[in-house]
């Protein structure tokens, strides 16, 4: 007897809605992580990552600040300016004496995904720093957190690149499917609706690249002190 295939099932938030604007289907389950992190991960990155399994941490850096809830609501705060980003893209006006073309909402969306990076790398190296200070197993955390920045980071580089090019594809279908503007400077309810589907786009964005930052808040959370 053959086993039934599996149904598709939702994936995370960001992959369905990314499923959505590009008018994929549903999103298929993948296989399991560790099958895509074999090709991933080429033998020199291997022994980098095992090394910071297996090795020894380094000692503390006593220069390092301890983290505290200063730190912590300023991590806070970052990813609220943001999301203040996010919404003040999708009220910011187009122009009001020509059709808005795609280009205009590419350069927008990249700026907030540059401004996403800029971000949340500075705040992952920021809470890394801290981690040895507050114990050899948050130590060993940090060591692993970067080996797999190192692994992981080019990919999802290259990955979000590729977001502005399916808000491209989705923009052009809400604009051909929607009827003639009586006014051509003012193209109608289809362009509201892709503004609020690129700040959804960017929202899910922020909290994809905010997950590591997340579990590295966490763990300096936990620390009994």
């Amino acid at each position: 007897m053959q086993p039934l295939p599996q149904a598709p099932t939702g994936g995370p938030t960001f992959v369905r809605l990314l499923a959505r604007l590009a008018d994929a289907g549903p999103v298929a389950v993948g296989p399991p992580l560790a099958e895509p992190l074999s090709r991933w991960i080429d033998w020199n990155r291997a022994v980098a990552l095992s090394t910071a399994l297996d090795g020894r941490p380094p000692p503390p850096d006593s220069d390092v600040p301890l983290f505290d809830d200063a730190e912590d609501a300023a991590c806070a705060a970052a990813r609220d300016a943001l999301r203040r980003a996010a919404v003040d893209e999708r009220a910011a006006p187009v122009p009001a004496d020509a059709p808005p073309e795609f280009p205009v909402f590419r350069k927008r969306y990249v700026k907030l995904q540059q401004a996403m990076q800029a971000t949340t790398g500075r705040l992952r190296g920021e809470l890394r720093d801290r981690l040895p200070r507050v114990s050899p197993d948050l130590a060993r955390l940090a060591e692993v957190d970067a080996a797999m920045e190192r692994v992981l980071g080019p990919r999802e580089y290259t990955l979000l690149a590729k977001v502005p090019d399916v808000l491209e594809i989705h923009y052009a279908r809400l604009r051909d499917a929607a009827p003639a503007a009586t006014d051509p400077a003012r193209p109608g309810p289809w362009l509201d609706a892709f503004r609020r589907d690129m700040h959804d786009a960017a929202l899910a964005e922020l909290d994809v690249r905010f997950l590591p930052i997340d579990a590295l808040l966490a763990a300096l959370r936990a620390d009994p002190r």
